[in-house]
């Protein structure tokens, strides 16, 4: 697992993804993804809500699963509990376009992550993007 959040693919995923699906973002705002999906669009990512309520967030319609998404996904941003994280990363997997899969602070799954490595994947776990973004890309 040394490609595990190396931090010149933390960078290379930042800067390459374009397509962020953002899976446990719901309409409330005082949820950690609300903020976290706020911050990837002003950075110039495009942002696709995944949650059961498949509700729209930030002007972007919302998906029940990521297998309802109809268009390609860069990226996988995991906020659910770690128990069920790995479920997500196998979802994603499915998805021949994802090239990475990203979980949340908190959400570790050892397992998961070498699944999504060994399918040559990039994974970033018990990391934020907010939080890597100014740390890796601004200097800050």
């Amino acid at each position: 697992m040394d490609d595990l959040n190396d931090e010149a693919v933390i960078r290379r995923v930042l800067t390459e993804a374009r397509v962020w699906a953002i899976v446990g973002l719901g309409d409330n705002p005082a949820r950690p993804a609300y903020g976290v999906a706020r911050f990837l669009q002003e950075q110039g990512k495009k942002i696709v809500p995944v949650h059961p309520s498949a509700a729209a967030v930030h002007g972007e319609q919302g998906y029940a699963r990521l297998a309802d998404i109809p268009f390609p996904v860069d990226a996988v941003d995991v906020f659910r509990r770690s128990t069920e994280a790995g479920a997500v990363a196998d979802e994603a997997l499915a998805r021949a376009e994802v090239g990475a899969v990203w979980f949340q602070l908190g959400v570790v799954d050892a397992a998961a992550a070498e699944r999504v490595l060994s399918a040559g994947r990039h994974m970033v776990m018990d990391r934020c993007p907010a939080i890597e973004w100014p740390r890796l890309l601004t200097g800050r």
